[in-house]
């Protein structure tokens, strides 16, 4: 027993979503649902897993535009950290850039903080503040698993031209804070296939052993 972690690939960016399962209780965390919820409310209600959480990797629309329609139907509360509050705010002004419909976050946020542990069923996620891709990046971990939104993906890495976020910020979580844990660690990212620590600290072009320094 344990955690299980199902990913669902979301909307016009291909979004990874993901819904994360004790399997003891059936308590579930709801990461990052930006497009297409009912992909994800329909697996949540056929198996009548209970949402004790609704986390979001970090405020881009992509991640965090349908969180609220998720949370009105099946409840949870919402977590952020408050880096990406600022984010969250201009929801709709970030679709808008995109061509894409308003949207707005949950209401009540709670804040995600460095270090935190959130139980959930048996077992317990635990946040990282990976900032660089925006200033609250996350990533949640368990056992062998890293959920690590756009902060790494399989042979690159998030962005950092969008507002707030930096390179060298980025650079710096990922091999300060990620490559440290573990090789053996499952990468989940936000868009993508899934890879492992040992692939991008090996083979990265962009933060990888070979990869310049900053």
């Amino acid at each position: 027993m344990g955690l299980v972690s199902r990913s669902f690939v979301l909307g016009p960016f291909a979004t990874n979503a993901y819904l994360v399962t004790c399997e003891s209780t059936l308590e579930t965390a709801v990461i990052d649902v930006g497009f297409d919820p009912e992909t994800i409310l329909d697996v949540i209600e056929r198996e009548k897993l209970h949402v004790r959480y609704l986390l979001n990797t970090h405020a881009h629309y992509d991640h965090v535009g349908m969180m609220r329609t998720v949370q009105r139907r099946v409840g949870g509360t919402y977590w952020l950290h408050p880096g990406d509050q600022p984010l969250l705010a201009a929801l709709s002004a970030q679709g808008a850039a995109f061509g894409l419909p308003p949207a707005a976050g949950p209401e009540e946020v709670h804040a995600l903080s460095d270090g935190q542990s959130l139980e959930l069923g048996r077992e317990t996620l635990h946040v990282i503040h990976t900032p660089g891709h925006s200033p609250g990046s996350v990533t949640f971990r368990w056992d062998g698993c890293l959920w690590v939104g756009d902060v790494l993906f399989s042979g690159s890495i998030g962005r950092t031209d969008l507002p707030g976020g930096s390179f060298e910020v980025l650079a710096t979580s990922i091999r300060q804070k990620l490559f440290p844990l573990g090789d053996d660690l499952r990468v989940l990212p936000g868009h993508g296939p899934e890879t492992t620590i040992r692939v991008e600290r090996r083979t990265n072009p962009f933060v990888g052993d070979a990869a310049p320094l900053v």
